[in-house]
């Protein structure tokens, strides 16, 4: 019964030994560490349906948000922007809503927007777990739509999306950062 216990406890030290001698894999160590655009949720629930949009919030920094190339924006007047920061943001619907007029069946999508000075073009796209807007692919836009843009109130440091409260079946998705905002209107389908 000595041996065994004996051959037991080697054997365990060797693995311990090996165990630690391992290198961390980098790219697993630099996952665990914070992001500088954290992730976020914005949920709105209406009836028995939800709307849920997870995104990462990206920091003004002092940094012109959005404008031209040639100002040096962080976010360029008319290149398609992955609507925060990190992956691509993705909206789920549980239920069939109309987005600023248009019908779009319950699922998760991507959105993705253009900014212009004056409105924002909407980008619905069925492509899942992207990365930024760098491989979206345009054959699987589900919809595309324009949205006036208009100023906050105050600064906004953080790009952030809310609802707004709902009333009776519908709502407003809030995307909002610096003194931007953009408003579009959803209607959950009876």
């Amino acid at each position: 019964m000595t041996i065994r216990w004996f051959a037991i406890t080697v054997m365990l030290c060797l693995w311990a030994e090996y165990a630690l001698a391992q290198k961390p894999d980098s790219n697993y160590i630099r996952s665990l560490a914070p992001r500088p655009s954290p992730m976020a949720v914005a949920k709105v629930n209406i009836g028995d349906a939800y709307i849920k949009v997870v995104y990462s919030r990206p920091f003004k920094k002092g940094r012109l948000i959005f404008g031209t190339k040639e100002e040096k924006a962080l976010v360029p007047y008319g290149e398609v922007w992955r609507t925060g920061a990190n992956e691509a943001t993705e909206i789920t619907l549980t239920k069939d809503i109309e987005i600023a007029g248009k019908p779009l069946k319950a699922g998760t999508y991507s959105l993705f927007t253009i900014p212009q000075k004056d409105k924002f073009t909407v980008l619905i796209n069925s492509e899942l777990g992207l990365w930024g807007q760098f491989r979206m692919d345009e054959k699987k836009e589900v919809m595309r739509f324009d949205v006036p843009t208009g100023e906050t109130e105050g600064e906004f440091e953080a790009f952030t999306i809310f609802f707004k409260k709902p009333e009776g079946n519908a709502t407003e998705m809030m995307l909002v950062w610096d003194r931007t905002k953009v408003v579009i209107p959803i209607t959950v389908k009876p």
